[in-house]
């Protein structure tokens, strides 16, 4: 069992930030990702991205806010439980939670916050017939761990950040790489396909455009793929195929919580702290709705920021906090580090 003072449902920028904002009243976080790691579509979906409406950066990269994030947060050492996604979820007669995962993993919170963006994000499959018997036996979906595909030849199938990344990064890793895009032009930063380029010129990936995976052949694993390029079909062996196409976003087994949804999302009450209709649940970031919801990054660390302060005085009932500004109060880590300004100097000038 895992205990922590408040258990975020969601990895992603308003879930890691809200981390940051619990740790300055001293509360625990522990995170449930569905993703292998933190950082949701920022890290997934477009991690070389620009972003423009953060505050303090007229410019950042999706993937380089949630590395500052994470080190932002790491002196409030949080856990995580990634690959996993939340289940269900008992209320208990002293008003805890236990939030058991899809793979049993339980966990015991004073209070749940819902910082799950979209929803619980599943890879969009191409259409081929015998798919499912092959996931996990040769086809997977997510690169959680780039070990399993060392000495290995892979094929990876898609036209964007995550398909050219995974396809640079591989080459480095498994015996033989090939990138397969059903169109010749790539969605990915220029950087990238550059370097894909680059790698094809010295024969450390395999780059066939336009064309797309049609079969999947092998016994009890993946032994090859069927290739259709310009009207030819070819076979081609290989240990592994990713098809790395984006992800779908769903609400998933939260909506069967007994929480009240609107328009796929959570409805919350945004005139106080952002809690469901459950007491002790809540939901920030882009997962809530309520009148003049606006989906944005730096809206949903408003909405943690808010959803912290509540919980606090819930598990610190009569207990008076007085906000002070890390200027004045510094910042003292769970791991023994302490941040603060340097004090002012009293001189006379002569």
């Amino acid at each position: 069992m895992i205990e922590t003072d408040i258990l975020i449902i969601g990895a992603g920028p308003t879930g890691l930030f809200a981390v940051f904002e619990a740790g300055l009243l001293q509360l625990k976080c522990h995170i449930i990702d569905a993703l292998p790691q933190p950082g949701g579509q920022l890290a997934e979906l477009y991690p070389k991205k620009p972003i423009f409406d953060i505050p303090g950066y007229p410019e950042v990269l999706a993937g380089d806010l949630v590395t500052n994030l994470m080190e932002q947060i790491k002196q409030f050492q949080p856990g995580f439980t990634l690959s996993e996604t939340a289940e269900t979820i008992d209320k208990l007669d002293d008003g805890t939670f236990i939030v058991t995962t899809n793979k049993g993993t339980k966990h015991h919170a004073k209070a749940v916050a819902i910082a799950g963006g979209l929803g619980t994000f599943e890879p969009r499959k191409p259409q081929l017939e015998n798919i499912a018997f092959y996931e996990e036996k040769g086809v997977e979906y997510f690169v959680k761990d780039p070990e399993l595909f060392r000495d290995k030849r892979i094929v990876i199938a898609g036209g964007g950040d995550s398909a050219l990344d995974w396809s640079i990064f591989l080459s480095n890793v498994a015996s033989e790489v090939t990138l397969v895009h059903r169109r010749n032009e790539f969605r990915g930063a220029l950087d990238s396909v550059e370097k894909v380029q680059e790698l094809k010129k010295l024969g450390k990936i395999n780059l066939i455009t336009p064309a797309e995976v049609v079969a999947i052949q092998g016994e009890n694993h993946v032994e090859s793929i069927t290739l259709e390029n310009e009207g030819i079909q070819r076979v081609f062996e290989t240990d592994y195929f990713i098809p790395l196409f984006g992800l779908t976003p769903k609400l998933g087994a939260i909506a069967n919580w007994g929480l009240e949804i609107e328009k796929n999302a959570i409805k919350v009450n945004n005139a106080l702290d952002y809690q469901t209709n459950i007491d002790g649940i809540y939901a920030i970031g882009d997962v809530n709705i309520y009148p003049g919801k606006l989906k944005l990054i730096l809206c949903g660390f408003h909405e943690a920021t808010l959803m912290c302060q509540s919980v606090y005085q819930r598990i610190n009932p009569g207990k008076k906090y007085v906000l002070k500004y890390t200027t004045v109060s510094g910042v003292d880590g769970f791991d023994g580090t302490r941040k603060e300004a340097e004090k002012a100097v009293v001189k006379s000038i002569e």
